[in-house]
């Protein structure tokens, strides 16, 4: 049965329910379920949307479609249910349902294959079901951006097979951009699949009540990006004291190393934003403060730091060490920490067995961020890194707030956004206007809880870095604008290795131009543990400061800090950019000149902001690349003063000492 409302087409059939409704301009939202009414959770659309002006005409006689227009977008829903989604202006289908039916013999592809556009598998002895939706890919040359960050070089993801999982490294962001001017949010954040096929794109989410995803029409993937995150949030504004260079290795063990960096830097007379202590700071997991053995006056340690330019930033893990922690008892007590179904309660055994907290309880979430004021903030500590749980650790049916924690149990997950949350609403109810949460994951909507993705422990090699370029160009087009990488990998990487250092430099002179600029890894030979007990029982990588890689390597990384020093301006309009209309810092070439057509090919070459052309040098040995410069305008080098011309493609030189960058003019 089909019916409508001034805002709403309402398709019942057996024991499905399907709505559809308009949700900001030129967008609609799409939910189906079996169960006996629509669950209503918002997920990732949880902001008010922008206002609309929607058009529901009367429902013709059948076998005619009923519509709905919402600006550029229409819905057509055929009395047996079937989905068509199309430009206004044009009729272009931009979307359709993938049905393989008999219910309805007028149907060009009536067809005894009895495939299911929405699909609902039951799960015995739940609620939830494994839900799938198929659409018709409208275009073999269609191409697909956004997503999130995956650990593979395509920037066009038509014909990938996505996992719609959170895992160390990965971050499943799951909306996409697409060359035929639409946006689609699969708005539920259960583990699932996207097949993004060249016959079929399918969506599927493991356990669910309810399949849910929103489209978006465009003129311009521009268009696209600022209408998505309109709807799902705006980042907040980057802090001062992000802007500039960030200093991390696997971590500092001591107050005096700390301070001997930031004091290095300082002789040295290289501006340093930021000085990461990373994890292991704390006498034990879940305590989240400085074990005083090895930080014995965190005052004094942050006033000198401060009165060097230099913000603190410490890591918070969400792990609490059983029974050796001073918070274990009263977590377990308050029901703060996630549980087993049944059985010994593990989650994740690294240094000790330890269990996280619970980020879904808002108690909880108070709770750690109550004990991070008083046991950092009081020091003046503005910014936090949040870490993320490890990968294979999930929550399972959290809608009906039932826990299984173990390897390889994941059916659905919200910790990358709940994670974030916790230290947003906490900093915000505190008084901090620009919140920076460094997260190794997030979800759809989490950049409006300051998170700043990182690209996690990834190996320290030519082909992570060109993954790396991908992974965060497709972050920006899922709406995640700030984003970073541990500049020189994560594993591994020795700072005497001739090798090395020339990735190391290539990877520095490329975060000179990402959201933001930081130095980390695990460098080897590794340092031994100071202790067996508390903050000295972990051990630490090798020396990983700018001097660390020789004098060669050392004068070109002290220039690049310079010029990002020099970009400062820039960046921050870039930041408010994002903060006022969404809009990524880094950019794919068709982002800025959509109507160039040669741009959309172009998968190893960016735009930081409108006016800068960075072409990455990402493979050893390489000291000449060949570069396209779009058309419509003319460009310049950054180190230099050839000019070339729009629309042309032209080998430019590219020795060790200098990356190729071109401005606009």
């Amino acid at each position: 049965m089909l019916t409508q409302t001034d805002t709403r087409l309402i398709y019942r059939n057996d024991s499905e329910t399907l709505w559809i409704e308009p949700h900001g301009p030129n967008a609609l939202r799409v939910r189906s379920t079996k169960s006996a009414s629509m669950p209503i959770q918002d997920w990732a659309l949880d902001e008010p949307a922008p206002p609309c002006t929607p058009t529901t005409p009367p429902p013709p006689p059948p076998p005619r479609p009923a519509t709905l227009t919402n600006g550029n977008i229409t819905a057509s829903l055929t009395p047996r249910g079937r989905l068509t989604i199309s430009e206004t202006k044009t009729g272009r289908v931009l979307l359709r349902e993938y049905t393989r039916n008999r219910d309805d013999v007028s149907d060009p592809q009536c067809s005894a294959l009895l495939v299911a556009a929405r699909e609902f598998k039951p799960i015995i002895g739940s609620e939830n079901s494994q839900v799938t939706l198929r659409l018709e890919s409208q275009s073999k040359t269609e191409r697909l951006y956004g997503m999130g960050q995956y650990q593979q070089p395509n920037l066009d993801l038509k014909g990938c097979d996505l996992e719609l999982a959170q895992r160390n490294s990965q971050a499943s962001v799951p909306f996409l951009v697409s060359s035929l001017g639409y946006g689609l949010l699969w708005n539920n954040p259960s583990v699932g699949r996207a097949v993004l096929g060249t016959n079929i794109m399918s969506f599927e989410a493991r356990a669910t009540d309810k399949l849910d995803y929103w489209v978006v029409a465009g003129e311009t993937p521009r268009e696209i990006v600022q209408g998505y995150v309109a709807v799902t949030g705006l980042p907040p504004m980057m802090p001062e004291y992000g802007l500039g260079f960030w200093q991390s290795k696997l971590r500092y063990r001591t107050q005096d190393e700390v301070l001997s960096v930031a004091r290095e830097y300082a002789r040295r007379g290289l501006r340093l934003d930021v000085l990461v202590i990373d994890f292991f700071h704390w006498p034990a997991q879940g305590d989240w403060c400085f074990d005083r053995d090895y930080f014995p006056d965190p005052k004094a340690m942050v006033q000198e730091l401060k009165s060097l330019g230099v913000e603190c930033m410490v890591s918070i893990w969400p792990t609490v060490e059983d029974g050796t922690s001073v918070n274990w008892q009263e977590m377990l007590e308050r029901g703060l920490l996630i549980r087993s179904e049944r059985g010994f309660r593990a989650v994740m055994d690294f240094q000790g067995n330890t269990v996280h907290f619970d980020a879904t309880n808002p108690e909880a979430r108070e709770y750690i961020w109550t004990k991070a004021k008083e046991n950092y903030g009081q020091y003046g500590i503005k910014l936090f890194w949040l870490d993320e749980a490890e990968p294979e650790y999930r929550v399972y049916d959290f809608d009906n707030w039932r826990y299984h924690i173990g390897p390889q149990l994941a059916v659905g997950n919200v910790y990358p956004r709940e994670y974030s949350r916790a230290f947003y609403e906490g900093a915000t109810a505190a008084g901090q206007k620009d919140v920076v949460n460094l997260v190794r994951c997030a979800w759809a909507g989490s950049q409006k809880f300051g998170a700043l993705v990182w690209s996690g422990d990834i190996a320290s090699s030519w082909e992570a870095l060109r993954d790396q370029l991908a992974a965060g160009l497709n972050m920006g087009l899922a709406g995640i604008s700030h984003w970073t990488t541990d500049i020189g990998g994560f594993h591994g990487g020795k700072p005497d290795d001739p090798a090395f250092r020339e990735l190391l430099v290539r990877w520095f002179q490329w975060g000179a131009f990402l959201p933001v600029f930081r130095l980390h890894g695990d460098r080897e030979p590794q340092q031994k543990p100071h202790s067996t007990v508390g903050g000295g029982k972990c051990g630490s990588g090798a020396a990983n400061e700018v001097w660390s890689y020789g004098e060669e390597a050392e004068k070109v990384l002290t220039k690049y800090m310079g010029l990002r020093e020099g970009l400062r301006d820039y960046v921050r309009a870039l930041f408010e950019e994002a903060h006022e209309k969404g809009t990524p810092l880094i950019r794919t070439l068709f982002f800025e000149f959509p109507r160039d057509e040669r741009a959309w090919d172009v998968e190893d070459q960016y735009m930081f902001g409108e006016r800068y052309l960075v072409c990455p040098v990402m493979y050893p040995g390489m000291r000449r690349r060949s570069v396209y410069f779009p058309q419509g305008a003319r460009w310049k080098e950054m180190e230099g003063d050839e000019v070339f011309e729009g629309g042309a493609t032209a080998e430019v030189d590219a020795p060790l000492e200098r990356l190729p960058v071109f401005e606009k003019v």
